[in-house]
């Protein structure tokens, strides 16, 4: 039997400037959606990370309209990551002639798409047994139950205990 090969087109956002951290937040809303739906998701999403996935989706779905022939609406997002970037240092003066470090993260995005799949009908159903047969389940021992308590332990009282009265409980009851 052949393997379907399955069409997959991608983008990618190289040096963008954010935290890869944070856009992989946003990454992980869309992955696996379909293409109106990831839309959606990201219009509403407030991380500001959402705008640079947004973009390369737009891409994605550009890539597969116009170089394969696909129509954007039909695809989902079969794989969507962020890589880290280079980090770009930067110094910013302090108090008594110090300086401190800044860390400007940088990250690449990728949204990769590819087509909803059909789902096939099976060559050859297959057949049922039309009736399952007793021997085919398994069987279990009956549970063991206890023993009936005779008619004489019924009628014989239950034992109470009481508090026995002490002299302290005497004088305070009179």
């Amino acid at each position: 039997m052949a393997d379907v090969v399955t069409q997959e087109v991608r983008a990618e956002a190289k040096w963008v400037r954010a935290s890869p951290r944070k856009a992989r937040l946003v990454v992980e809303h869309i992955r696996g959606r379909s293409v109106p739906e990831a839309r959606t998701v990201l219009a509403f999403t407030t991380r500001a990370a959402a705008r640079d996935v947004e973009k390369v989706l737009r891409s994605a779905i550009a890539n597969a309209e116009a170089n394969h022939g696909l129509v954007g609406d039909d695809l989902y997002v079969s794989a969507a990551y962020v890589d880290e970037g280079p980090t770009l240092k930067r110094w910013r003066a302090r108090a008594r002639g110090r300086a401190a470090r800044i860390r400007k993260p940088t990250c690449h995005i990728t949204v990769k798409l590819a087509p909803l799949a059909v789902p096939a009908k099976p060559a050859r159903p297959q057949a049922k047994p039309a009736v399952e047969t007793q021997s085919e389940k398994p069987t279990r021992k009956p549970r063991a139950t206890k023993p009936k308590a005779t008619t004489e332990a019924k009628k014989a009282p239950a034992k109470t205990t009481r508090r026995k009265k002490t002299d302290k409980t005497e004088e305070a009851a009179e």
